[in-house]
Parts: structure tokens; sequence; C-alpha cells
């Protein structure tokens, strides 16, 4: 173990399967007396007893880890399988997994939690919640469960074996029976760990990725985005250990950088296409508005998180011995450049298997190029560019995700890994179960055709008959010839095929009845004129598993007639003859084949039936490419500033037309997204003018408008939403007042408009004392725009004044001019 790895592991957690005698022993063992041993305690301190006592190290019974990791993820679910080897059996076990240094007497003792795989094969224990026992008791090779890894701070995991067969306990603390892994802990600022062997499995395998959003306002409350929350188009990839899509520790490269900050997967899918070879398949998935589309995909006591009526998005890829490598990103949006993704998740088992299933929650990883700190933070590039890094609770007060006490962030997002298929001759050293081989079998040829354009075979030959006769794994065989390879830079693909089988009766998809293959094709009719008979066969692919013989039919026959005018004047052929050598040593050339006349017409005439038949061939040495292209051009600029647009690339036909149609398209387009178009604030028409605020003399009048749309994106700010303009009615009557007292009371109200705080005040005009202005009425609407209004009234006439001179003042205003 190097310097690097032992840092990363912590103390803890001990994973003890354990004897359980209860199903298979007619007697209690003694240390199972009674509850106040402690919750059940009395597992670990299981005494042998029986005629055979407990014996030591043991080496039929084997437990194993799928992959036989080192180093366990916290919340990742994993597959244990208990198996006998050669020819032995058990009965009774017992699952169970303690906190190292803790006796069970506790609940709080108990980590990580388990799975059933197959409830008539396993049960949780009445009488001991946390473990696991048999279902039934009864003889078995095998048994398998998931566990699901505990909580980071958990530390090291000792898996731990016994069993029962007959009334011997087995029980080991070293060995075949002992597996120990540790808690790996990724240190922020360090690299994605590389995989530490080559890849040593044969054939190809096919899994399917599921990405389960958990992105949620009720999960993730903190400022959580309610109508822009989404997850980008994911992109990844199977690949190489050559190449890296992106790393903890490393830096975001252009693709990278565009997937975090825009969404955009087109330049990370440009990069990964330009890697040629390092890469088996490309990754995709569309992306997913809102961002909370999760499914129930159990595991562990999170799985409450994780249900939905939804279909979560998925996609299918392939692996090799080469590119066992499997990496993803897709955007948490709004955000200013957070991802989720995997990097570099190894498919490949150190026995020369593939992995069955992977379940992994993810938490968001910064990409280093924006250091905005919030989901909708405007845009702050980093400069310099910073390595990519985990999101933590303590990155900065602000931050959705922060937490005071440094506490874990709850995951956003899990993906499943599952394999769904084999293909070609596997070398795992750890035999197939049943489950693997079957399903296996039941996956019908659904794979798409990857051979290359420029390899012409002839069609699959049928399957051959199984190599086992037995339960055993065994395989088949099915051939094609390849009859052109058009282009020796391109390889062609195999011309044999191999899958996994087993021996009749062997499946358990209605292993009671037969199983046929397909109809092969109708053979060539019997007769070449009038009436005949063509016939089809099918074969058996499983046989009862009760013995008998399969009483479906494998050959069918039905008339047919060829030329229905078999008169004198009619003629009898043969066959069809072989074909001719192709007339062409290179390129495309034609060949011939005849047929002779069996009988000719009886009235002498001359026989009408074509007795020589002529088509197009291809020969094999033959390498010109009908289209030699060009590599396609940089795309162009988007089409717009801002905003949905599109952009094209090119690239351009180098062969001569003589050597036939090239239908290789020469131009493409795609979509093209840019930071949103600034939207200018709308306003809806100005209301009419409302009535003047006096009866006479000089007042005012005003009108509204609303605020249909707010600015966004930076457009133009919203303008004035209420306008006023003076009024005049008529010339209010002065009675008996001489000019001076006029223009006395002119400059008194000139001097009043100017005045602040005219509300508090008391005005005064000639003649007559006024009281302050009184308060605003309630506006006349909630929104939309109303009016309000206030009066001053008289207080004090004096003798000498006249009526017009203390007559009451209305002033009129503008409120709640915002939209409804």
């Amino acid at each position: 173990m190097n310097v690097r790895r032992s840092g990363m592991l912590r103390a803890g957690v001990l994973l003890l399967i354990s004897g359980c005698v209860c199903a298979s022993v007619p007697e209690e063992p003694a240390d199972r007396a009674s509850p106040s041993d402690g919750y059940c305690s009395w597992i670990t301190r299981a005494q042998p007893h029986g005629a055979g006592g407990r014996k030591e190290g043991f080496t039929e019974f084997r437990l194993r880890v799928e992959g036989d990791p080192e180093y366990y993820q916290p919340g990742s679910t994993y597959q244990v399988t208990l198996y006998a080897v050669n020819s032995a059996y058990f009965r009774g076990f017992t699952l169970i997994a303690l906190k190292e240094g803790q006796n069970g007497d506790q609940e709080d003792d108990y980590a990580g939690n388990f799975q059933i795989i197959d409830e008539e094969d396993t049960q949780f224990m009445t009488n001991c919640p946390p473990a696991v026992t048999e279902s039934t008791p009864r003889r078995r090779t095998r048994i398998q469960v998931f566990w699901t890894a505990p909580p980071s701070g958990s530390g090291c995991v000792l898996l731990k074996a016994s069993i029962v067969q007959r009334k011997i306990i087995s029980f080991q603390d070293e060995g075949f029976l002992t597996k120990r892994m540790c808690e790996k802990e990724p240190l922020y600022g360090e690299s994605t760990d590389k995989p530490l062997l080559d890849c040593c499995a044969c054939g190809t395998a096919k899994y399917r990725v599921t990405f389960y959003g958990n992105w949620s306002e009720k999960l993730h409350p903190k400022e959580y985005p309610r109508r822009a929350n989404h997850w980008s188009a994911l992109i990844g990839a199977s690949h190489s250990k050559n190449y890296v899509l992106w790393e903890y520790g490393g830096y975001a490269s252009e693709g990278v950088k565009q997937v975090a900050e825009l969404g955009s997967p087109v330049k990370m899918e440009e990069e990964i296409r330009q890697k040629g070879d390092e890469v088996l398949t490309v990754i995709k998935m569309k992306a997913q508005w809102p961002a909370w589309q999760p499914l129930n995909v159990g595991g562990g006591d999170k799985s409450h998180m994780f249900k939905s009526k939804r279909a979560a998005p998925s996609a299918e890829f392939s692996v090799d011995r080469t590119r066992h490598l499997m990496s993803f990103l897709t955007m948490l949006g709004p955000s200013p450049d957070w991802n989720v993704g995997l990097s570099s998740e190894d498919l490949c088992t150190r026995e020369c298997g593939w992995v069955q299933k992977v379940v992994q929650d993810l938490i968001p990883w910064d990409a280093g190029t924006d250091s905005g700190v919030t989901y909708e933070s405007p845009n702050n590039p980093t400069n310099p560019q910073e390595k990519i890094r985990p999101l933590t609770s303590l990155d900065h007060p602000d931050s959705p995700f922060y937490d005071p006490e440094g506490g874990a962030i709850t995951p956003v997002a899990r993906v499943v890994v599952e394999r769904i298929a084999r293909k070609g001759e596997q070398c795992n050293i750890v035999p197939d179960n049943v489950d693997d081989i079957v399903a296996d079998i039941a996956q019908e040829e659904k794979e798409e055709d990857d051979t290359p354009e420029t390899c012409i075979y002839s069609n699959w030959s049928p399957w051959s008959a199984c190599s086992s006769s037995t339960c055993e794994k065994g395989k088949r065989m099915r051939q094609r010839m390849l009859k052109a390879q058009l282009d020796l830079s391109v390889p062609c693909p195999h011309t044999q095929d191999f899958e996994p089988c087993m021996g009749p009766g062997c499946s358990d998809e209605d292993a009671s009845t037969c199983m046929m293959s397909e109809w092969i094709t109708w053979s060539p009719c019997s007769v070449s004129c009038g009436a005949g008979v063509r016939s089809r066969e099918r074969y058996v692919k499983q046989f009862p598993d009760d013995g008998f013989a399969c009483t479906h039919s494998t050959e069918e026959t039905e008339p047919c007639t060829v030329n229905d005018d078999c008169s004198p004047s009619s003629c009898l052929v043969t066959e069809w003859g072989e074909w001719d050598t192709c007339s062409a040593t290179c390129g495309l050339g034609m060949k011939r084949r005849e047929r002779m006349v069996k009988m000719p017409p009886s009235d002498g005439s001359i026989c009408g039936a074509e007795v020589v038949e002529v088509e197009k061939c291809m020969m094999p040495e033959c390498h010109t490419i009908p289209c030699l292209l060009s590599p396609w051009s940089e795309w162009s600029d988007c089409s717009v500033t801002c905003g949905k647009g599109t952009r094209t690339r090119q690239r351009i036909l180098k062969s001569p037309v003589e050597l036939g149609e090239c239908t290789e398209e020469l131009e493409q387009m795609e979509k093209c997204m840019l930071p949103e178009c600034p939207m200018d604030c709308v306003m809806s028409d100005w209301s009419e003018w409302s009535e003047c605020s006096k009866a006479c003399g000089k007042g005012h009048t005003i009108r509204t408008r609303l605020i249909m749309l707010e600015p966004q994106f930076g457009g133009e700010s919203c303008p004035e939403t209420v306008q006023r303009k003076r009024c005049k009615i008529k010339k209010c009557s002065q009675g008996g007042a001489n000019s001076d007292e006029r223009k006395k009371r002119k400059e008194e109200r000139k001097k009043r408009r100017n005045k602040q705080g005219r509300d508090e005040s008391t005005d005064e005009l000639a003649g007559c004392k006024m009281k302050p202005w009184s308060g605003w009425t309630d506006c006349t609407k909630l929104c939309g725009g109303g009016i309000q209004e206030r009066l001053m009234t008289a207080k004090k006439r004096f003798k000498n004044a006249q009526l017009t001179s203390c007559k009451d003042r209305k002033e009129i205003r503008a409120c709640n001019v915002h939209p409804c």
C-alpha cells in the first residue's frame, strides 16, 4: 500500500457474517439464552455445538465482494456472495455488520445495511433486525445480498463468514471467509485515482447508466431556484486509461468549461470524438427540466429520497479490455460552474470479469472556471483558472450548501450503472452464477450493428448447439464470412461470435415448458412449375425440466406455386447453378449464373423462362472509397449574438465522382446557446387623464401606466409610470377685492407652493385662515394604478372675506401603480 492511499483510511467497521443455526439445527445454542445478553450480541459469541463442533481452517466455503475492492466508497452498494467450492454445500448462515471494537449490545454498534436480492433464499432475522439469514433450511451452494456501505467516517470494514452444515458450524477469523475493506476518502486537490491494474477481461460488456436527480427544494431549501432548476444534457464516454475527461485536482478543458458554465455538451462531445480509438462509446442523455426527477432505486437508508413516478433518463454503452473506464458529467443549473459526474469508473474486475452493478450518490463539484458562490451569481471568471474540486459545506457563508458545523452535503443525484449483456467469449476466473448466465441468454440480439459500412459480410449462420449438456456454463458459436473490405485502413470485426449457454432445462425462465427458436426462412419451392411444397425449420432452445420431450413441431410445410401456366407452351428448368467469378478484379463488376431447360414446351415453341441471371459484384481486394472526405471544418460562429441560434460546419468531397455516388452529408448544422439576450422593460398604454384637481382656477390632472414586464439580463430600465400636467377650468371670481389684494394673494399662494412641509402648516388666504391638509385617503385600487386625495378646509373666516376666498381645496395623486 503506498503512502498516499494509506492516508485515505480511517479506523472503523466490522462486517461479521457469523453462524446462525436457528434454521438448520434443532437445539438452540447456549449463548442465545436470554434477551438480557443485549440486542443480538449472542451471534458474535455463538459457540460450536452438535456432533461435529467447530472446524477451523475450513476451505470449502468462500466469501467474496464483487471486484475484490480494497476500499469502499461511503454510501455505495456492493454485491456480497457466500459460496461453496467443489461439491460442498451449506444449510444456514447469518450476516451482520458491526462497528469495529463493538460487541453488538446496542443498535448503534451496527453499520451499513443489507438489501435482500431473493426473498425465497434470504430474509432478515426476526430476533435480530440488522442480520440476514436463510429463508428455509435446505441445501445451497451460494447466496447473494447487496450491502450498502456506512456513511463517511465509519472506517475499515471486515467481512466474516460462518456457515452451518448439518450440525457443524464452520467459522474463520482469517482466510477465505474473511474480507477486509477500508474507507476511501478523496483528498481535496488531489487527482482522481487511476486504475491500479490493466484489465484482463475478455469479450465486451454492455451497460445501462441511469441518472436520478435529487436536487429539490425539500432537501436543499436554501435559495433553491424554483423556476430555472434543471440538469443540462449529460455527456460522457467509455474510454481507456490514456484519456481523462475530468478529474479532481485537474484543470477543466474547454469542453468541461462549456458544460459547467453554459450547460452545452457540444464542445465536450467534439473533444471526446477527437480521441479516436481511446473512446469506445459516447454517452449522451437529454437535459432534464425540472431537476427533481428521481425514482425509487433502493439501496441504503436513504432510499426514501429517490421515489417518484417519473422515468429517469438513461443511456447504454459498451466496454472492452482496453476501454473499460466510464466517465460523465452534467451541469447543475443554474449555477456558476457546478457539476456532478463520475470520473474513470473502472468496470473491469480483478478476476478478469465485468462489474455487475455500481450505485453512487453524487455531490456537486466546482470546475474552477467561475468564482460565483450562489446558484444565480453573475458571471465572475476565475483568473487564473483553478483546479476541479468538490464543493464543501464550509466554502462560503452565502453558498446554498453552507453549514457552519461543516456537515456533509446532502447528495443531489444518484447514478446506477448496471450490466445488461456480455458478448464474446468470457474469461472471468470466478465462475458465473445461474443469474449471470440466464441474463446473458435472455438478452436477445438487440444490440445495434456496429459493423463498418466498408465491411461486407454474409448473414450470420444459425447458433451451434451448446457445448454444455448440464447446468454448468457452456458456450455456443455462430459464424459469418467476410465478403469484401472496401477500406483496408478500417478494421473489420470478427467473423465468429460466442455467447454463454446452459444445458437443456437449466434456465429458470419458464423451465417447465419448451422454448423454441424463431423459424428459419422458407426453403425454395419443390417444383419449378406448377404446385409444390416448401418447408422451414426451427430448433428447441430449452427442454422441459420434467424430462419429457418437446411436443412442438420443429418443421413446417405449406403449398407453393411457381408459374401457374404449366400448359404445353410452358417449360421446365433446372435449379440455378453456382455464380461465376466476378468480372472485375477491383471495384464493381458483374457475375452470372445459368440454368438449363429440363423440358421444352410440348407445342414446339421457345421456352420463355430465363436461363441466365446477371448481378453486380464487388471484389474483396478493391480498396477504393466512393466517399473520400476531408475532415470537418471548425464550427462557425453562432448565428445570433445572444440567446438560441445555430452554427454550421462543412467538409469537402475529395474522391472523383467516377467512383460512385457519395451520400454522406457535406454540411452539418446544430443549435448553439449564448448568454440570454437583454430584455427591455415593457409598459402598458397610458390611461386617460384624470379630472382637474380644482373646480376653478389652476389645478392639475394625472395619468398612469403599468409595468407589464420587468427588465431582464441588463435590459433598459422602466420609464415613469405617472405623468401630471396643469389644468384650468375657469377663472375664479374675486368679488370686490381690489387689484392689490389679488396681487397679494397670488404672491402668498406662490410662497405656499414652494414651502416644504405644507402638510403640517396652516394656509392663510386673504380674508380666511385654513386648517392643515387632511391625511391622504385610501387608494381606489390595490394594484394597476389608483388615485388618492386630501382636503384643506377653512378654519376661520374674517368679516371682510369674500366667499370665494375661503373655498375648500383638494389635491389628487397616483398610487399603487405596480402591475397586478
